[in-house]
């Protein structure tokens, strides 16, 4: 008999679970996370439906989806960032910045807005890929160096306007970024074609599937033939992309760019990319619940709004929704495992 052969009447030695079954909880997992986004969008909806009536109108619907529309372009970026297990906390500087050097080139050099906007982006995009080859090609936390551009892209936004604010942008321009198409604001246009690039790209491609491997397990993905730097510098080029469409909108409709704009934006993301499901721990994250976590937040503030709630509470209620969030994330993760 064999010395791993049970003997009548012992009981069968139990070992892990087959991948087989380890890969079925993982996706029940992931379809209950799924299924408590979308019923947390429909519950924060319900609840301020009922509290004012003003909250339930066709109007104030599209007020909440031109409000989230900013956050679910940065946001988008910051999914794809976080599903390789890293994080982005300079995208706010990186927003104000490309934006107060597209408004400059457009008003102060006389630019026209068709040449300065795609400027603007490549500036965004590099200062996205500055990120990615630091934590890529020299190995520097992801935490330290963003939170390091953060203060470095900030300053240069305030070094390139002087500390002031820049006004009288072009009207085809406004209209451009935060005008109307038909009923529909086209911030919120925006905000669904740069999430439709996303979608694509992390379920269409193998790019996408290298993401997703690489915040999974990054040597496995490296073993694998995955080339894990290029796929990181991809993605905080891609963030930096997404923080330049978002800085645009905002100077297009507030009429202004402020080099201190976009301050607090790369906690909002982050937020909505965890309320959407993203793991904050990498390999799982999901652009329709990033858009829907963006809703939420946007549909949060302004209900509290309606009820006259000050913004200093709305702040502590998005906090205490991001940390729910968090903790849903570590739940599901530990059923699943």
């Amino acid at each position: 008999m064999s010395a791993h052969a049970a003997r009548p009447g012992e009981p069968i030695p139990t070992g892990p679970a087959p991948a087989g079954e380890a890969a079925r909880r993982l996706n029940r997992a992931e379809q209950a996370r799924k299924l408590s986004v979308g019923l947390g969008l429909v519950l924060v909806l319900a609840t301020f439906s009922v509290l004012n009536g003003d909250f339930l109108t066709g109007d104030n619907f599209t007020q909440i989806a031109l409000q989230s529309s900013i956050n679910a372009v940065i946001a988008v970026g910051m999914t794809l960032v976080i599903i390789t297990a890293g994080i982005d906390l300079s995208v706010g500087s990186v927003a104000g910045l490309s934006s107060v050097i597209g408004a400059v080139m457009m008003v102060d050099n006389g630019v026209p807005w068709t040449l300065a906007v795609p400027l603007a982006v490549a500036v965004g995009v590099v200062a996205g890929l500055v990120n990615g080859v630091l934590i890529a090609y020299v190995s520097l936390a992801p935490f330290v160096v963003t939170l390091g551009t953060l203060s470095i892209y900030r300053g240069l936004a305030l070094v390139t306007t002087d500390g002031e604010t820049v006004f009288n942008f072009p009207q085809t321009f406004r209209d451009v970024f935060a005008g109307d198409i038909g009923p529909i604001p086209t911030p919120v246009i925006i905000a669904l074609l740069v999430a439709g690039i996303a979608f694509a790209i992390l379920r269409g491609t193998s790019l996408g599937e290298h993401i997703v491997a690489v915040g999974g397990n990054e040597e496995a993905a490296r073993l694998s033939g995955v080339r894990v730097a290029r796929v990181k510098l991809f993605v905080y080029g891609f963030s930096g992309f997404c923080a330049t469409i978002a800085g645009l909108i905002l100077i297009a409709r507030v009429g202004a760019a402020e080099p201190i704009a976009g301050s607090g934006f790369e906690l909002a993301a982050i937020a909505a990319a965890a309320i959407g499901g993203a793991s904050l721990y990498g390999g799982i994250g999901s652009i329709p619940g990033t858009l829907i976590g963006a809703l939420i937040l946007g549909a949060l503030q302004n209900g509290l709004t309606l009820m006259n709630v000050q913004a200093f509470w709305q702040q502590v209620a998005s906090g205490i929704v991001i940390i729910l969030a968090v903790l849903l994330d570590r739940f599901t993760r530990g059923r699943a495992s």
